[in-house]
């Protein structure tokens, strides 16, 4: 039903040039399912860790292993998707997430085991999704009409992820955190679904070279796109901590569905803006937009150093969504344009952005812990955190696209 839907929606656009509809559907179902499982619990990991007891700098470290971890896994996941398409890519990165839940919910018994379990499943699921997912929609969007085509992919994902945090802080409350993790499991079955209907997009059996890999005309977007992990660390479970800390009490699940009801309400904005955004990129702005919903992404990491009241976490949630937004969407236009027309190695170049950016969020990791250790006050801590977020997050303005010089 979902299929049907985007087909028929989709196909009255006459942007898609290298995929046929069906091919479209069958990607942005299969996105749409993973966004609802994903942010179902993304939220809230880091939280259910503190419910358990593990202090703030066990899960600083914890974070830092894990995404220095995915920039490991990083290669041989692109020699997977060079070999096998990012259909596979993306098959296999639903079905991993599946043990990593499994995993998850037995933390409360097993402790650091299941921790580790879910940590290796997680990242392996989160490295090779993401690549293919990039090296996919990279492969069938259109050169003229690529804002656009960005637009309507943050419409169906802003649209589904207003709906996932709400119900998976729902399901925590009236159930249990880990019945959200069973639920999401299944979900991310589900969203495997689609993909066995059509071929892979891309020629298979590719070798992985960096061989003549253009380094000096790159380099500047792999810096900036350290920043782009280190906001992502920053907006996701980091954010639902400082919450725990300054505004809500995580004493009790009741914390799930307000953090999860605030996230939903902000992600609407985004939703709202999404389309705006992509026009703007096609009419060659893209740049100009980058720059200001970055500054702005940065003036409200520093804004939410100060917050201490529920209305003071909608504002912030809100400006988050829409900068983010903005700043992202022209962001991935400048990757896009790059694998295509500078590089001339689309799989090798997703590759090494999708390492920078896991070493931005180790970077963040490891500041976080730090602030921690040297303010001796959990909320200190936090706050000198997201004042060095919002400036580092600037270097996405240093990116310096060809596209938009």
């Amino acid at each position: 039903m979902i299929q049907d839907f985007i087909h028929r929606f989709l196909k009255r656009r006459h942007f898609w040039r290298y995929a046929t509809f069906d091919e479209v559907a069958e990607l942005y179902a299969s996105r749409m399912m993973r966004i609802l499982a994903q942010q179902m619990i993304g939220l809230f990991i880091a939280l259910y860790l503190y419910q358990q007891g593990y202090s703030l700098e066990f899960i600083a470290i914890y974070s830092m292993i894990n995404f220095g971890f995915r920039a490991i896994v990083a290669y041989p996941a692109a020699r997977f998707i060079a070999k096998f398409g990012p259909k596979h890519g993306i098959l296999a990165g639903n079905l991993l997430y599946i043990p990593a839940l499994i995993s998850f919910t037995f933390v409360a018994d097993a402790g650091i085991p299941a921790i580790i379990g879910f940590a290796v499943f997680q990242s392996i699921s989160m490295v090779i999704y993401n690549l293919a997912f990039l090296v996919d929609f990279s492969k069938v969007k259109h050169a003229t009409h690529a804002g656009k085509e960005l637009g309507y992919m943050q419409i169906f994902e802003r649209l589904t992820a207003s709906l996932s945090p709400f119900i998976g802080g729902a399901v925590a409350f009236l159930v249990s955190p880990e019945a959200t993790m069973w639920l999401s499991a299944i979900f991310f079955a589900f969203a495997s679904v689609p993909l066995f209907k059509t071929r892979e997009p891309v020629r298979l059996n590719q070798s992985l070279t960096f061989e003549g890999f253009p380094l000096r005309k790159t380099w500047r977007t792999m810096r900036a796109e350290t920043a782009v992990g280190f906001d992502t660390f920053s907006s996701l479970g980091v954010w639902a901590l400082f919450l725990s800390v300054a505004v809500f009490s995580s004493a009790s699940n009741d914390i799930y569905l307000v953090i999860g009801l605030f996230a939903s309400v902000a992600v609407l904005t985004s939703f709202i803006s999404a389309y705006s955004f992509g026009r703007i990129i096609d009419w060659k702005h893209g740049g100009d937009l980058l720059k200001i919903a970055s500054i702005a992404n940065g003036a409200t990491h520093i804004f939410r150093a100060f917050v201490g009241t529920p209305a003071g976490v909608i504002a912030a949630n809100v400006s988050n969504e829409v900068a983010t937004t903005g700043y992202s969407m022209a962001f991935m236009r400048g990757v896009f344009d790059t694998a295509d027309r500078v590089t001339g190695y689309r799989i090798a170049y997703i590759c090494l952005m999708n390492i920078a950016s896991n070493l931005g969020a180790m970077l963040a990791s490891a500041i976080l812990l730090a602030l921690l250790l040297f303010a001796h006050s959990d909320l200190l801590g936090f706050q000198l955190f997201y004042v060095v977020t919002g400036v580092y997050v600037l270097i996405t303005t240093t990116a310096r696209f060809r596209l938009y010089q």
